[in-house]
């Protein structure tokens, strides 16, 4: 059954990361009311990169926004897998699915990104609201009471929990799906481009696993994932040198990166969590989306993709059926399996690091992009 072409919902989005702002955009762009609340009182991010694979760039296509996704960031079109030493082992082609003249991947900052997320929402009529986030959820029988952190409640048709992987809506609807940590330590730091810098490079040590991503025409993204790690806090001040040292059994290209990795300001260090909502993503009018619902770890460098294919998605299928209900139940429908493959397929690749099975990991990681180039 098509919708009616007037039936525009009010709708309450949990969280402005990539999840809830690109849902805000898609959901805003099809005549729905859209509030975003975020807890963040002043909307920053911190200033390390991102990447953008083909899916994610297909999907920003359709918003509109792909263009300026790349143009503020650096296009790629190869995963070139090296050893220690900087010796280049095995190349990835990934698929060209914006086209043979467009890149296949692009990388930039987070601030990049959402600067274009927040105007491309604004532009299109969302209202966000900044140092507020939902206090309780009651589901009724037209819609959601939501009541606010700052005291306030508002009914609507729709509440999105976009809150990411320890989402509070997740909780609230009683999802027991907490992401697991997977025994890894993610590192990653600003760091000037080299002029050799001109496809995401990976680098696998004898212990840990290392990385490159030109996120411009000036500066990269450096990363390291630091196997059987201890998930404690670690001193801002301590960061860069503690991430020089990780880097120290490095050679070549790695060795002149991490040499360039001085301002600990410029490093985060963050606990890699997997794991996936076994279905389905929705209570009554309320649904999971991004890593609320399914969190993969960066080894197939697809969570933004996921969580922008699932605004796509979730807004095409409130378009297509009248009752919000049945459209939620559409959309999981689309979204489980192919999410879960990533998920899993991220969690195996990790494993396969861990033991050092690096020419597993590439062909796995090889197969699953081949899978996430297919039409959503």
């Amino acid at each position: 059954m098509n919708a009616r072409d007037d039936a525009r919902r009010q709708v309450l989005i949990v969280g402005g990361g990539i999840a809830g702002m690109t849902a805000a955009i898609a959901l805003a762009g099809r005549g729905h009311t859209v509030d975003v609340v975020e807890r963040n009182p002043d909307w920053s991010v911190t200033g390390w990169g991102l990447s953008l694979t083909g899916p994610s760039l297909r999907a920003l296509q359709r918003l509109g926004l792909a263009d300026a996704c790349i143009d503020g960031g650096f296009g790629l079109t190869q995963i070139s897998n090296c050893d220690s030493a900087g010796r280049t082992r095995n190349v990835i082609d990934l698929p060209l699915l914006l086209g043979p003249d467009m890149p296949a991947l692009a990388g930039l900052s987070r601030g990049v990104l959402h600067e274009v997320l927040r105007d491309a929402a604004l532009a299109r009529g969302a209202v966000l609201r900044t140092g507020m986030s939902v206090a309780a959820l009651e589901q009724t029988a037209d819609g959601v009471t939501a009541r606010l952190t700052d005291g306030s409640a508002r009914h609507v048709d729709l509440v999105v929990g976009a809150d990411g992987i320890r989402s509070t809506v997740r909780d609230m609807l009683g999802m027991p799906a907490e992401p697991a940590y997977t025994g890894q330590m993610v590192w990653r730091a600003i760091v000037p481009r080299p002029g050799w810098a001109t496809t995401l490079h990976t680098f696998a040590g004898p212990v840990h696993n290392a990385g490159l991503i030109p996120i411009s025409q000036d500066q990269a993204y450096a990363f390291v994932t630091e196997n059987h790690a201890d998930s404690g806090v670690l001193p801002q001040e301590e960061l860069a040198e503690r991430m020089r040292d990780l880097l120290n059994v490095f050679s070549g290209r790695v060795a002149e990166v991490a040499a360039t990795i001085k301002d600990p300001e410029l490093v985060v260090r963050r606990p890699v969590h997997a794991g996936v909502v076994d279905g389905p993503w929705h209570r009554g009018r309320t649904v999971l989306i991004g890593d609320a619902a399914h969190a993969p770890s960066p080894q197939m460098v697809s969570g933004a993709a996921l969580a922008i294919e699932d605004s796509l998605v979730l807004a095409e299928e409130l378009g297509l059926h009248d009752d919000v209900e049945t459209a939620l139940e559409a959309f999981g429908r689309r979204r489980l399996e192919r999410c879960r493959l990533v998920v899993e397929t991220s969690v195996k690749v990790g494993e396969l690091e861990r033991e050092g099975r690096h020419a597993e990991a590439h062909k796995l990681q090889d197969r699953c992009h081949q899978v996430m180039a297919q039409p959503i």
